[in-house]
């Protein structure tokens, strides 16, 4: 297994969603490689930061303002999800 190989399962391997035969070819991979055991490690803490970490609700006007600036950033790459603007019955990309 190659860095790229294992970098394309990271996800799957964090989920535990990876095929038992696959996860063999991860571990070994992991066991060979200090690069990838480092990605692995910093990933690990970094989701374990983020579970411990207290949620944080925006100001309304700052979520909105929010959630406009990421709308405009998708509109500018064609990537526009259908997700609606709390306190609009229309979705966020449209006036």
């Amino acid at each position: 297994m190659t860095c790229t190989e294992f970098l394309s399962k990271l996800t799957d391997y964090f989920d535990g969603e990876i095929d038992p035969s696959l996860l063999a070819e991860v571990k070994a991979h992991l066991g060979t490689c200090h690069h990838c055991e480092v990605v692995v490690d910093t990933t690990r803490k970094t989701i374990d930061v983020y579970r411990g970490a207290a949620s944080y609700e925006f100001p309304e006007e700052l979520a909105n303002r929010l959630r406009a600036a990421v709308m405009e950033r998708c509109r500018a790459t064609g990537k526009l999800p259908d997700i609606k603007v709390k306190g609009s019955e229309k979705p966020a990309g449209q006036c």
